[in-house]
């Protein structure tokens, strides 16, 4: 299928009306993810259980009337990150770098003297694209599942690469690979349900959870420093926090579940400081030990 294929024209249709969105004040973005959120809540009731039951595993001594507030709040949020991407995309000239703190970045500066290459660490927090800006001069590149939608891989790649050195699909593994041999930083994303293949079960908030073995394998090619980017989006000012933590000492040791623990354990600890700005709608915990039967029910 072709950008211009006529079936994807209800998608440009849906570009136009965020170009138009993107020019928006960020108070008015603001308050139309919290609409939008609240109407999504209601309406996407597959996500919405998928949201309620992540939170019930992972916090299950919280209050059922906190979970729930929680889920309304996780849902506002995953609004306000795709218009958030879209704004930076769309509307490259608007000022989010100057509203942007950067936290320790010190630390992936003296793992990049290193000059072994740098797995700088990320998760699907909700504030995930709007960090371009802030991060452009910080020189990074940036691995991403292809979208199967045209459209969308088109403005997502083209969005990216203005603020990222280069924008490499999850499979080219040789110019990952490549990339780390000269030096580079890549971000890399390892907090999704890939299916048990590529995968080893380690806990994720006390539950075995399939978590792939890719990141341990990239830090070992080069023996590149990890480090974990975390960041998060404030509501009060409509500005943004991106915290760089240590790197990981000991990493990788060679045992997959070992490595693959460490890697949930770092991301895990991110998610407690914001839980309200991490993706729950996503099927964490869809591939299950054997034997084991789904925590989801069938859509």
């Amino acid at each position: 299928m072709k950008i211009y294929d006529v079936r994807v024209w209800p998608t440009w249709i849906l570009v136009g009306f965020a170009w138009l969105i993107a020019r928006l004040p960020l108070s008015a973005i603001a308050w139309l993810s919290g609409a939008l959120g609240a109407v999504a809540f209601v309406f996407a009731r597959a996500r919405r259980e998928i949201t309620r039951t992540n939170l019930a595993l992972c916090f299950p001594d919280m209050p059922e009337a906190d979970r729930e507030a929680l889920a309304r709040a996780s849902f506002r949020h995953t609004v306000m990150g795709v218009l958030e991407s879209t704004t930076v995309w769309l509307n490259p000239g608007r000022d989010i770098a100057g509203r942007t703190r950067l936290h320790d970045s010190v630390r992936l500066e003296d793992c990049r003297t290193e000059g072994r290459g740098v797995v700088l660490l990320g998760g699907h927090f909700s504030a995930l694209d709007v960090m371009g800006p802030g991060m452009k001069d910080v020189d990074v590149d940036v691995i991403y599942r292809e979208n199967k939608n045209p459209v969308w891989e088109w403005l997502q790649v083209r969005g990216r690469s203005r603020y990222f050195g280069a924008v490499i699909e999850r499979s080219d593994t040789r110019t990952i690979l490549r990339r780390l041999k000269a030096g580079r930083v890549i971000w890399y994303a390892a907090d999704q349900d890939y299916g048990r293949k590529r995968s080893v079960f380690a806990p994720f908030f006390g539950i075995p959870t399939a978590s792939i073995t890719a990141t341990a394998k990239l830090a070992a090619f080069n023996r590149s420093p990890v480090l974990l980017v975390s960041n998060f989006r404030n509501l009060s000012d409509l500005t943004w926090d991106l915290y760089f933590s240590e790197p990981l000492t000991g990493f990788p040791v060679g045992d997959d579940v070992a490595d693959a623990t460490a890697i949930n354990q770092v991301i895990e600890s991110a998610i407690h400081r914001y839980p309200e700005q991490y993706l729950w709608m996503h099927r964490r915990f869809k591939t299950r030990p054997e034997g084991e039967p789904s925590f989801y029910r069938k859509s």
